[in-house]
């Protein structure tokens, strides 16, 4: 057999990378910092390269560092996804899928009854939460995110790049009418993604992309913290919402919104599942994840 480097230290050089602290790991791993200090000098001797650049309470990786981390952390997975079979005497037959807050009910949810179709005996978790979670300490077997650069450990798969155009309920268009242009502020709902976010489309934005120099003000409209809520909120006919493409479809279908104009803005960044490369070919995962990736169709209502 191969000399394998010691497994404390690789363990205790995964937490501190991941958590970008020798304070944090130690807490974790229910050690003192002092201990995982030595265990990296252990793991840095055994290599003879040096994997962090300490600085004060600081650490960084090296170019040594970034090299062995994802193939480490994919390790340690694959033996935690291991023990937990052994413990539970199988493969788990529930399917636990982590989603942020805003695609859970109306983009997650309707895919997840077509897998059901094909799995109809499926146990399902879903759990709704903000990035960053732990995958493996968490159990989960599909992580949803917004961007491709969250879990570079993991296996990843670029789902939908989504886009937003202009939605309104058919009663809201009847009372206010159809002109964008001339549209008072206060009918304008506009999403806020939070202080981590930078790259989610305005009106400003997608005024530009219409030809238009119109930028509404978010202080003088209707003000959501969640895409999904944006489109209900313009179902409810409480304004015109730049509704994401992959959310508002159902309701563009049924007739419950109507697409203002076919002038659409891409998101910055697309959505992206996330596993563990054991798992990448699990039927129930890559059913979902085959279902999540369906683009939908043409928009309905636009002139």
């Amino acid at each position: 057999m191969e000399k394998l480097p010691p497994l404390n230290a690789v363990r205790a050089f995964e937490v501190a990378a991941r958590a970008g602290s020798f304070t944090l790991a130690a807490t974790e791993l229910g050690v003192s910092s002092a201990a995982v200090s030595q265990q990296i000098r252990n793991l840095e001797s055994w290599f003879g390269k040096q994997l962090f650049v300490r600085n004060g309470n600081r650490i960084t990786l090296t170019d040594a560092g970034h090299a062995i981390y994802p193939q480490t952390a994919r390790a340690l997975s694959d033996i935690a996804a291991v023990g937990r079979r052994m413990l539970e005497g199988g493969m788990r037959p529930r399917l636990v899928v982590s989603v942020p807050f805003s695609l859970a009910e109306l983009w997650l949810a309707p895919r997840l009854a077509e897998l059901l179709d094909g799995f109809p005996q499926m146990a399902i978790d879903i759990r709704v939460e903000d990035d960053p979670v732990d995958v493996v300490r968490q159990s989960i077997d599909l992580r949803i995110s917004y961007g491709d650069y969250q879990y570079p450990a993991l296996r990843m798969v670029r789902l939908v790049h989504d886009e937003v155009l202009p939605v309104a309920s058919p009663e809201f268009l009847k009372r206010h009418g159809n002109v964008l242009a001339d549209m008072h502020e206060s009918q304008f709902i506009h999403t806020n993604w939070g202080p981590t976010y930078a790259s989610h489309p305005s009106w400003a934005d997608w005024f530009a992309a219409a030809g238009g120099i119109r930028a509404p003000d978010p202080s003088h409209g209707r003000r959501v913290g969640l895409s999904s809520l944006a489109i209900s909120a313009a179902r409810l006919g409480l304004g015109i919402a730049l509704g994401q493409r992959t959310m508002a479809d159902a309701d563009l279908e049924a007739g419950r919104l109507i697409a203002l104009s076919s002038v659409s803005v891409r998101l910055g960044q697309p959505y992206c599942a996330f596993m563990l490369p054991a798992k990448a070919e699990r039927a129930d995962i890559a059913g979902l994840v085959a279902l999540l990736g369906v683009i939908p169709g043409k928009v309905h209502g636009a002139p």
